[in-house]
């Protein structure tokens, strides 16, 4: 029996020392190497901050105006300092993603309507107008960068993209979210770094990772799809409807032929053909993005092949894999898939190809942070000292 209780102690010591080892990492650890922060000024047209995000191959940027002059998304008031005289430079008014360009370009017009899009008075639209076009701009969120790597998952687990972080901060406590901050600079913090630092400290995670999504309860079932005959622009409204970055690709079936199709579907039980992402569309030009609003989704992904393929050597072009998994394969898998091909959704199909479902990062991160909790609270259980025989 001693022996029993004393392995059973053993284990649950192991497993906390996944929240323990979380606890001691802080976000400064994360995006110490992070480049300077990319931004675009409140008064830069919607075409140079697209050719912002292609240079610099982000899909997100923080817009910055003077100070005083907006309000910032969500009530945040992030300010840049002079290092110098601790002047206040600019602010950040909010996030500007290329999902909301995307929207403002399909414009207010509802999903199936025919029209033709005056792209050159469409894309010197400024900026600043067309924050919170989606609802991630409705928010800029600021995190202190002493906080605890644990902590600051439970903002990121909630739908958090992106979040400011400061190079300076004169808080020394953990506070995750700050709304008011002033910081001679800041670097850009992704879900999707959350998702590379884990995979490069996947022994740390092991006790956790080991488990399939399937038991870990991480496979998001609502998943909507559009089929390949769907036009691009029509794909667009559809995002924008319920805020997708990310969305697959089914088989069309013969009710699709009948003329009602409904662009939005369920995509569980179908076959899953590929994906489409707001990143397809970034590898474009202003001018080629002109032509492929009324094209099919796999023409576009097609054209966007042989784009990426004319310009190798010159310029990175971002291009998303299909990337796929089972409800039995493992957290770790998942991790280290998503993280190689730079992907925020793994989608979760059958043996025989059919669509089930899909894991997010939003779900990735929430898990790992659920159960490094669940297990210090098992330990609190523990007795100091084992039983006496």
């Amino acid at each position: 029996m001693a022996s029993s209780s004393s392995e059973e102690m053993s284990k649950k010591k192991m497993k906390v020392s996944v929240g323990c080892w979380l606890r001691e990492r802080r976000v400064r650890d994360i995006v110490r190497e992070k480049r300077r922060l990319v931004e675009v000024p409140y008064n830069a047209t919607l075409s140079s901050t697209v050719n912002a995000l292609l240079a610099n191959n982000v899909v997100a940027v923080p817009v910055a105006a003077p100070p005083g002059r907006y309000i910032g998304a969500g009530g945040s008031m992030i300010l840049e300092s002079d290092p110098a005289t601790g002047a206040v430079r600019k602010q950040y008014i909010g996030i500007i993603t290329m999902l909301d360009v995307l929207v403002h370009i399909a414009g207010d017009e509802p999903v199936g309507a025919d029209c033709e899009v005056d792209l050159d008075r469409t894309m010197a639209s400024p900026v600043s107008s067309v924050i919170g076009h989606s609802l991630e701009g409705l928010t800029l969120w600021s995190l202190n960068p002493n906080t605890s790597i644990l902590d600051c998952m439970e903002t990121f687990s909630k739908g958090v993209h992106w979040a400011l972080v400061p190079v300076e901060s004169q808080a020394d406590d953990e506070i995750a979210v700050e709304l008011v901050k002033a910081s001679p600079g800041y670097r850009m913090l992704t879900q999707m770094d959350f998702l590379s630092f884990l995979q490069a400290n996947m022994n740390e995670l092991k006790d956790i990772t080991i488990h399939s999504v399937g038991e870990l309860e991480v496979v998001n079932k609502n998943v909507f799809a559009i089929t390949k005959n769907t036009k691009v622009i029509d794909a667009i409204r559809s995002m924008r409807s319920y805020s997708l970055g990310t969305i697959p690709v089914i088989s069309a079936d013969a009710s699709d032929d009948s003329g009602e199709e409904t662009i939005l579907q369920d995509g569980r039980g179908r076959s899953l053909i590929d994906a489409f992402s707001i990143i397809d569309l970034q590898s474009c030009s202003i001018a080629q993005l002109q032509s492929m609003l009324n094209v099919t989704v796999m023409e576009l992904k097609e054209r966007v092949s042989e784009i990426t393929a004319s310009t190798a050597g010159t310029v990175e072009k971002q291009s998303q894999k299909l990337i796929t998994c089972h409800s039995e394969t493992t957290l770790a898998e998942v991790i280290t898939e998503a993280a190689l091909a730079h992907v925020h959704r793994v989608w979760v199909v059958d043996e025989q190809g059919l669509l089930r479902g899909f894991v997010s990062l939003t779900d990735i991160l929430g898990a790992i942070r659920n159960k490094a909790l669940a297990s210090e609270n098992e330990l609190q259980d523990v007795p100091a000292t084992e039983p006496a025989i």
